[in-house]
């Protein structure tokens, strides 16, 4: 089966929303989707425009045949392009209506995985963007569709553990070939803020859960706290940062263990890479029911390595002494914590269940936690 793009739930569109103030999904939640999602569908896309718009563009794209959505929840609606031509492509577009500045920036996606191709880092082949709204009602672009698997269970039950092992050293790989780029080397230096992004992400989560209280967390207060004591000081090494870089975001080989593309660049920035590495580590300490972590699975069994070793190869391969500073996993346990509890708010105002409101409840106090222990609070 083909794949350019999984489900999504994921941080690459709640920690963007949580910002604006009204995703009510979380990383393990489907969340509400649109009852298109998987089914040939017109997803509201006016098919003759479409087509007529790119059959001059790209070569095969005449006579749109198929659309199927492969997204839901409220990203950026993303869909299987097939046409009578041959063309077989993904199609990823704005939604419809309003929307605040930071959001559904798919501009700023097409520009970073453009930018990357060619570099080592896999990344789908993007061919085409279009601005212009009035072609099918948002912006949109186009990329290629690759063939490939893409897991969401970190466990890896179906393989083997020697490929297990190897997806894994795959991602470390991926990870490590990103953030040895330079960003002005590839055009983009602009893409970002360059000085600050440690200080701007500990007040950024700070104020959303300010904005969206609705009870008090000593224990994220307290990793706040800690938070801005022991941050690290600013080397001024600026890297392309995904965001939401996690084995869900990767597109596996249809057969063998290897990365082949890096998905869902919506939260994407120049920043600490250190940042993107203490997010990948979560999952490490996150248990079964925190969106499938590691906690309580037997690693040597699996063929998964340790989180130490994990980190040190990472290390290792951007020549890095020594262990990663846990602040760097801290900080991603303090941005979830935020998240979820801004998940909270909203679903109140929102007046969902009282059952769905309270298992969401449980996760924010949960990832501080996990953030205060590693810290060593």
């Amino acid at each position: 089966m083909k794949h350019s793009f999984h489900i999504y739930c994921a941080s690459a569109h709640y920690a963007r929303q949580a910002e604006c103030g009204w995703s009510l999904c979380a990383p393990g939640f489907r969340g509400r989707t649109d009852g298109d999602m998987g089914q040939v569908t017109t997803g509201g896309i006016d098919a003759a425009a479409l087509s007529a718009y790119l059959s001059g563009i790209l070569p095969g794209c005449h006579g749109l045949a198929r659309l199927e959505r492969i997204g839901g929840g409220y990203s950026n609606p993303t869909f299987f392009a097939s046409f009578d031509g041959g063309a077989d492509l993904v199609l990823r577009k704005q939604p419809p209506g309003p929307l605040l500045p930071s959001a559904h920036a798919i501009d700023r996606e097409y520009r970073v995985i453009r930018a990357l191709s060619g570099t080592g880092v896999p990344v789908p082949e993007a061919l085409h963007y279009c601005g212009d709204a009035s072609v099918i009602g948002t912006p949109f672009y186009i990329m290629e569709r690759l063939e490939g698997r893409v897991f969401h269970d970190n466990a890896l039950p179906d393989l083997t553990s020697a490929e297990r092992g190897a997806i894994f050293d795959s991602m470390n790989a991926t990870l490590a070939a990103l953030h040895s780029i330079d960003p002005g080397a590839i055009g983009l230096d602009d893409y970002g803020r360059h000085e600050g992004f440690i200080d701007r992400q500990i007040a950024r989560w700070r104020r959303q859960y300010e904005k969206g209280m609705t009870r008090r967390l000593e224990e994220f207060e307290t990793l706040g706290e800690w938070l801005s004591v022991h941050r690290p000081a600013d080397t001024g090494e600026v890297r392309i940062v995904h965001g939401d870089y996690r084995l869900g975001n990767l597109m596996i080989h249809p057969v063998e263990p290897r990365v082949i593309a890096v998905l869902d660049w919506e939260l994407s920035t120049l920043g600490h890479p250190l940042s993107d590495l203490g997010y990948n580590l979560m999952t490490w300490i996150m248990d079964r029911s925190e969106h499938e972590g590691l906690g309580g699975h037997d690693l040597v069994a699996l063929g998964i390595p340790a989180m130490r070793d994990y980190a040190r190869a990472y290390m290792g391969r951007r020549g890095i002494e020594g262990d990663l500073d846990p602040f760097f996993i801290a900080l991603a346990f303090f941005r979830l914590s935020a998240i979820f509890e801004g998940i909270v708010s909203r679903a109140v105002s929102a007046g969902r269940p009282q059952a769905e409101i309270e298992d969401v409840k449980r996760y924010g106090p949960v990832f501080a936690r996990h953030g205060l222990m590693i810290a060593g609070v």
